[in-house]
């Protein structure tokens, strides 16, 4: 395990030194670029549903995940991780909560939604995070809506 979190703090000081470099939108345009790639790849092997995708993406990252269904178009969406470390963002680091959720976690998290349910627009709101809050939870309501002039398949 020590050495896939060296590895992850690698890959966490790479991001910081991308955003320092580069701003916001590089990390956000490779998220939602990767994000997207994923969605494909997954949507290939036969994935189909929003919370089958939303497990499978999440199952990768070793979250144990839970949803609830809110209404027809939310979803409250809870992931639970071994320790107080964001396989996406690193350890507790209010200070980058929010750049790492909307260049990183939010981008890929869409972009991937995106590639197996095109018909929706989605929204993220952020109801707690391992960055900001240090605990070992992920926490957010994700809304989707048709597109307009687009009508679902679901």
């Amino acid at each position: 395990m020590s050495k896939d979190r060296d590895a992850l703090k690698f890959f966490h000081n790479f991001v910081i030194e991308m955003i320092d470099i580069g701003g916001p939108n590089l990390p956000k345009s490779i998220s939602a670029s990767l994000g997207a790639r994923l969605g494909k790849l997954l949507k290939k092997r036969g994935i189909s549903g929003l919370e089958n995708s939303l497990k499978r993406i999440y199952n990768v990252l070793n979250a144990r995940t839970t949803i609830n269904q809110l209404d027809e178009n939310t979803l409250d969406i809870s992931l639970r991780y071994r320790s107080r470390f964001c396989p996406l963002g690193g350890k507790y680091n209010p200070d980058r909560a929010e750049l790492i959720q909307n260049s990183i976690c939010i981008p890929y998290t869409v972009a991937i939604l995106n590639s197996f349910h095109p018909e929706f627009k989605y929204a993220v709101d952020l109801k707690d995070c391992i960055l900001k809050s240090n605990s070992r939870v992920c926490r957010y309501v994700l809304v989707k809506e048709p597109k307009k002039g687009i009508t679902s398949k679901e």
